[in-house]
């Protein structure tokens, strides 16, 4: 959509459990330093909720994000994807019926943000749905060697073949670089828990964890106390708003004004 100055744009994000997103807020504060109104708003849905929430975003939004666990669900209701989503196979910016992955850009800039450099690094990605896939496929663009592990054996596989990468049998065997936690595990009722326990660290200088809320998981509380570098993902969540903004908008992003944008919002936020 390109809309003009002051023009209300009335977007929306539809997940399982989006009650405390941040999302609002970060997407109201772009929009309105690009001197838009945004209307945002956030749907919770069960999986059987899911065809008549979808109905509703593409009849009444001018577009909408996409976040656990329906970044793949969403595929069948749209007619057209864009290169990254079909790489990833998974959707988490929606416009014009057409689905988009932002995961992948705003997962870069969060590491280069906080100098964290991964050409040529050993990294262990935990989780192969769609945030672990994306993240997966970016630290391989941007020159990393990645392994990755999920539970569920068969979708490791799968997503392995895919991506082109090895699946790691032990999570546990350390020897990594850096760790990086995409399986949700931390957050909502699992608050408290880890994917992973204390040795997975051993030998690796950072771990990132996509997860926000809380602000220190019990993946980045071990890798702490392991005197590890930390890292949540709430600049990610930032970045990869700013370039969803982008596609609702037809603009062009850049990194300067990507970075500029989020330092203001960061000052803007009492918590920032």
């Amino acid at each position: 959509m390109n809309g003009k100055k002051g023009k209300k744009v009335k977007l929306a994000l539809l997940g399982g459990n989006v009650s405390d997103s941040e999302s609002p807020a970060i997407h109201t504060f772009i929009l309105s330093a690009w001197g838009y109104v945004c209307e945002y708003e956030c749907i919770s849905a069960s999986p059987e909720e899911v065809p008549a929430a979808m109905e509703k975003l593409l009849q009444k939004t001018d577009g909408f994000n996409v976040t656990i666990p329906y970044k793949k669900t969403v595929i069948p209701y749209l007619d057209a994807l864009s290169e990254e989503a079909a790489a990833f196979d998974s959707v988490n910016t929606v416009c014009g019926k057409k689905g988009y992955n932002t995961d992948g850009e705003g997962f870069l800039r969060m590491l280069a943000s906080a100098g964290i450099p991964v050409q040529g690094k050993k990294i262990l990605v935990l989780g192969a749905g769609g945030s672990g896939r994306s993240s997966a496929a970016a630290l391989i663009e941007a020159g990393a060697e990645v392994r990755m592990y999920q539970r569920r054996r068969e979708l490791l596989e799968e997503v392995c073949r895919a991506l082109g990468v090895f699946p790691a049998d032990d999570p546990e065997s350390g020897g990594y670089d850096i760790l990086v936690n995409c399986t949700g595990v931390g957050m909502h009722e699992s608050v408290g828990r880890s994917p992973v326990g204390i040795h997975a660290f051993a030998g690796c200088s950072a771990a990132v964890d996509l997860i926000y809320s809380p602000p220190e998981s019990e993946f980045l509380r071990l890798a702490k106390s392991a005197g590890k570098k930390t890292l949540n993902g709430r600049t990610m969540l930032f970045y990869q708003a700013y370039a969803s903004d982008c596609i609702y908008l037809g603009r062009r992003g850049s990194d300067e004004e990507a970075q500029a944008l989020c330092r203001a919002y960061l000052g803007s936020r009492a918590d920032g």
